[in-house]
């Protein structure tokens, strides 16, 4: 089948399910199985844009049993060079507070089980995740945010648990004794096989919750986690809105060579 163009690609996060104006709805085929859900195609600011909610139209997939290789595959099948993935996370920090936006620049892989590479041989490919996210775009995000009046942090790191749980505190007061600023389910793998895709890829974390480290201060709880988020889902669109058509048309950043070397 053939499928649309698209130049960019959004994945939805939690209570974050619709973007596109009218959009057409496609089922993409990968090599790695079904997507989260059938990819929507659209257009915003001149811009033809997928849209895939990573947990499914109806949320039915929790972290751990997301198909991170087949929704990557499928944006890079509709040709797909730049993707966005705002989610909703827990803050580690106090000053980091929710309804805040953190432009991550580094992930903590604490995942495990995950399928994370699309080399599983017979040729070994190291890919570098020195700087996982793209700069270029980050920079972008930040200033739309600011543009927005949205209270944005220009970088952070976002510390990826295996899920469905959430943390203990004394997990919590652990990431966060690390200096570490955002806790999350879906960063890991997702960021890091775009970039084995040579996909520039921006994170933007909306806070909704200050974890469990904070003394005085109820631990998450997945109806805090909605309902923050479903506040907040006019920011998340709006920036989205003002960031797409600002991207530049030519890639310069490294992640669109980001396999020159990686083979033996």
């Amino acid at each position: 089948m053939e499928y649309p163009k698209a130049e960019i690609g959004v994945f939805g996060g939690s209570g974050f399910y619709e973007l596109l104006d009218n959009p057409r709805e496609f089922k993409v085929n990968t090599p790695f199985g079904a997507p989260s859900s059938p990819v929507m195609h659209g257009e915003i600011g001149g811009r033809s844009v997928a849209f895939l909610p990573r947990h499914g139209k109806d949320h039915s997939l929790p972290p751990h049993m997301i198909n991170f290789r087949a929704n990557l595959w499928a944006m890079k099948e509709l040709g797909v060079s730049r993707i966005i993935g705002p989610n909703a996370c827990g803050s580690l920090q106090p000053e980091i507070e929710p309804g805040h936006f953190v432009i991550c620049d580094q992930f903590v892989d604490r995942t495990w089980g995950r399928k994370d590479t699309f080399f599983d041989g017979p040729i070994t490919t190291h890919v570098s995740s020195a700087d996982p996210y793209c700069e270029t775009m980050r920079g972008i995000a930040y200033d739309k945010a600011v543009e927005l009046g949205i209270d944005a942090h220009p970088k952070g790191t976002v510390v990826v648990i295996q899920g469905p749980r959430f943390s203990t505190r004394s997990e919590s007061k652990w990431f966060a004794s690390q200096g570490w600023e955002v806790i999350n389910m879906t960063q890991y793998p997702e960021c890091y096989l775009a970039r084995e895709l040579e996909i520039c890829y921006c994170n933007i974390s909306l806070i909704t919750d200050h974890d469990a480290g904070l003394e005085g201060i109820e631990p998450v709880s997945n109806e805090e986690v909605v309902r923050v988020f479903t506040e907040n889902n006019d920011k998340v669109k709006n920036l989205l809105y003002a960031m797409i058509p600002a991207l530049p048309a030519e890639r310069e950043c490294e992640c669109a060579s980001a396999l020159e070397g990686a083979s033996f």
